[in-house]
């Protein structure tokens, strides 16, 4: 697929509450450094930048970020607003809270409910705007996310946020937070080698709301920017297509229902494109049962 005929909008479109994505969105986690948080050693700034263009350009309307990805040097809402601030107003951006991180980096705490005011104004200083499109509750480890959510609820009655969703939850989590308000999505790591969150994948599903899996292609534990030795199925689909095994592990993730929107993030713009062009990859029903077939173990 050449350069120019590569768009976000491939793979279709679903909703986020109100608002229309293209299913092919784009992660910041990584914009910071080669890792996450601050292990990585920053990017260059310019180039980074760069593919926050480029990835609006090829109509990627969806961006994930959060206050607390940063590195010593770098802050992915910072590059956020500084690439595309005054915002499309189909820009859709999607922030997390509940993690805290202290100063130099390390983290601290999680938010209390009293707290989670704090980090959303933070976003919205950060990126510049009068309000959230999306803030994702982070399960912080708790048995239960009324409490929180709650607060995050009060927050969306204020004005200061437009919808909901919850990261890294099961089920008995989204009944939960349903009980209390609306909840558009569901973040979760999800990928061909990392599936413990299909339960989860079907209930969003049958109810109509986006479910939104992380670590797609790197698979589960990546946030270190680790490598992997990728598996001897994912490499013969790929070299079947003439693409590369992340493209074959985002159009699985892709496949897996309509509701599905991927976010992979990545600071190198052939990458931004390679990512990108899975949305028009046609796997076969051959590809998919030799990719549905793959232990979930380690390879």
């Amino acid at each position: 697929m050449t350069r120019e005929t590569v768009s976000a909008g491939s793979a279709g479109t679903w909703q986020l509450g109100d608002l229309t994505v293209n299913r092919i969105g784009f992660g910041a986690m990584r914009l910071t450094g080669r890792a996450a948080f601050h292990q990585g050693v920053a990017r260059d700034r310019s180039r980074v930048i760069g593919v926050l263009r480029r990835a609006v350009e090829l109509g990627v309307n969806h961006v994930d970020t959060a206050a607390f990805y940063f590195s010593r040097l770098r802050s992915a809402n910072e590059l956020i607003n500084s690439a595309l601030a005054p915002y499309p107003d189909d820009l859709v951006i999607a922030t997390k809270v509940g993690p805290a991180r202290d100063a130099s980096g390390e983290w601290t705490t999680p938010a209390r409910p009293d707290q989670l005011r704090g980090q959303v104004e933070e976003n919205l200083r950060q990126l510049g705007r009068e309000y959230l499109d999306v803030v994702n509750l982070r399960r912080m480890g708790q048995d239960s996310i009324s409490e929180h959510f709650g607060a995050l609820a009060e927050l969306r009655d204020a004005g200061l946020i437009r919808h909901l969703g919850i990261s890294d939850a099961r089920p008995a989590h989204l009944a939960q937070a349903q009980a209390i308000a609306p909840v558009v999505c569901v973040q979760n790591s999800y990928g061909i080698d990392s599936r413990a969150s299909t339960e989860m994948l079907h209930t969003c599903a049958a109810q109509g709301i986006a479910f939104v899996p992380f670590f797609s292609i790197a698979g589960e534990g990546r946030e270190a920017g680790a490598t992997h030795t990728e598996r001897e199925q994912i490499l013969a689909v790929a070299r079947a297509h003439g693409v590369s095994p992340a493209r074959v592990r985002l159009a699985w993730v892709l496949r897996q229902g309509q509701h599905v929107l991927a976010i992979p993030g990545t600071g190198n713009p052939d990458h931004l494109t390679d990512n990108l062009a899975a949305g028009a990859l046609c796997l076969t029903e051959e590809d998919v049962e030799v990719l549905d077939s793959i232990n979930c173990a380690a390879p």
